[in-house]
């Protein structure tokens, strides 16, 4: 089971950190569920996300190339982004993007310039 801590403010982001890793899994993303519950999260190893036939809102956290340690740096947050929006605005220097429960990004404090691991996805890692 893949995993997402924020290592500066010391808080679990996902528990349970579904990967996409194809083209068809990035595509499709969060569309067609009914939630996205508390703890759990999709790692997408992409920018570009959109939220067209979403049904709820989310937070996006967008990171940057990892480091040896497998370390990477948040690059961009975007809250509460609303179902049907659109295309989430390309964001300069990510490589992947958490898209996890809207109000986990205020819950957890998480900033621009935070460390963030995540930890079990294999082949799909940013690099």
């Amino acid at each position: 089971m893949a995993t997402a801590r924020n290592l500066t403010r010391e808080r679990l982001l996902a528990s349970d950190l579904e990967v996409a890793g194809s083209f068809w899994a990035r595509f499709r993303g969060l569309m067609g569920r009914a939630a996205l519950p508390p703890g759990r999260g999709l790692y997408l190893p992409d920018n570009g996300i959109h939220m067209l036939f979403m049904r709820f809102p989310i937070d996006a956290v967008f990171l940057g190339r990892p480091e040896p340690s497998g370390e990477c740096r948040v690059v961009a947050v975007r809250s509460n982004l609303r179902p049907w929006w659109g295309l989430v605005p390309y964001v300069r220097g990510a490589v992947a993007v958490l898209e996890l429960p809207a109000g986990t990004i205020a819950a957890t404090g998480t900033a621009v310039g935070d460390v963030v691991v995540v930890e079990g996805v294999g082949g799909g890692r940013p690099g």
